[in-house]
């Protein structure tokens, strides 16, 4: 079957669609994406403002026709932190699907976790042994470890690489006091972390998902995506603490024509870098793999799962052809 998933994520609505099967791994056959930076546009009031809205529903208009024009037979749409986090999320969600007809799910951080685990899961197998997944978003950071499908802990923590930009950088690049105070900062939001994931056991791999570990390990060494998705890729926390020395100094302008930096994630780098690397310092890790597979690839997992149709899990169809 052809599938599309749409997801309206802290810094991008994204679309992919895939062409898979049960007991298959999903086929990628499209993917279009229309930056917003919804994590950046939440007001001081705590609510989306209209102009920010009206795109939204654009977007996400323009991906349900893609969609359509490109056969899916259904489309799978959620979001995640930042609608999530929104004081008029209810009216937003409502407005999308009055004038689209597409009902977004909102998923709970738990939900972010465990639907990424199960990719990262399915991508290296049973034999990788316990797990330990760590995704860097826009909005948040999940944590997920377990040596089975489902997670034992799964958590989601508000420190996302886009939060920790509008909310703790005012200068771009941030100064040398911005820097130290949101190390210590993050040093204490996840200091209950290394418990947590301590109680659960020791991991067997350590894997990170999301495009801010992706670019961070190319920048520190790991080949470029050209290479392909099979390529083993490798952040290690020393070449991290060395990349942060490095492009903390660096405006957002210099930080894009790196390469593996993306220009509309480029002003949350260095954000993203210090969430990694308080991560990596609180649970006393030297190094973790990249996976190419996290959220969008575990709902399309879970979808073909349960390939009757069930909406066993709380997550949504937007639309079945026919429906």
């Amino acid at each position: 079957m052809r599938l599309g998933v749409l997801d309206v994520g802290s810094n991008t609505v994204h679309l992919l669609v895939v062409d898979a099967h049960r007991g298959a791994r999903p086929m990628p056959m499209h993917s279009e994406k229309a930056v917003l930076r919804i994590i950046e546009r939440i007001g001081v009031d705590g609510e989306l403002d209209k102009k920010v809205v009206d795109e939204l529903v654009l977007a996400v208009a323009q991906a349900r026709d893609s969609a359509q024009r490109l056969g899916c037979e259904e489309l799978l749409a959620f979001a995640t932190s930042a609608i999530r986090d929104a004081d008029n999320a209810d009216a937003v969600l409502a407005r999308i699907a009055d004038e689209t007809g597409i009902e977004l799910r909102v998923l709970t951080g738990e939900q972010e976790a465990r639907l990424t685990f199960l990719a990262v899961r399915r991508w290296f197998g049973w034999s990788a042994g316990r797990l330990l997944v760590l995704d860097i978003g826009g909005g948040s950071l999940e944590v997920a470890m377990g040596a089975d499908e489902e997670p034992e802990l799964a958590e989601s923590l508000p420190v996302g690489a886009g939060r920790i930009t509008r909310t703790r950088f005012a200068n771009d690049p941030p100064t040398r006091a911005e820097v130290v105070s949101t190390t210590a900062w993050l040093d204490d939001r996840l200091g209950e972390l290394a418990d947590h994931v301590s109680a659960v056991g020791v991991p067997d791999r350590v894997v990170g998902t999301s495009k801010t570990l992706r670019s961070l390990a190319r920048l520190t060494g790991a080949a470029p995506s050209s290479a392909g998705p099979h390529v083993r890729r490798v952040l290690n926390h020393t070449g991290l603490r060395q990349l942060i020395a490095f492009i903390s100094r660096m405006s957002s302008d210099d930080l894009a024509q790196l390469e593996g930096v993306s220009v509309s994630r480029a002003h949350q780098l260095v954000a993203g870098a210090l969430v990694a690397e308080s991560t990596m310092r609180v649970l006393s890790l030297d190094s973790l793999e990249i996976c190419p597979w996290a959220l969008r690839e575990g709902v399309i997992l879970q979808r073909l799962d349960h390939s009757d149709g069930a909406d066993r899990t709380a997550l949504l169809t937007g639309w079945r052809r026919g429906a």
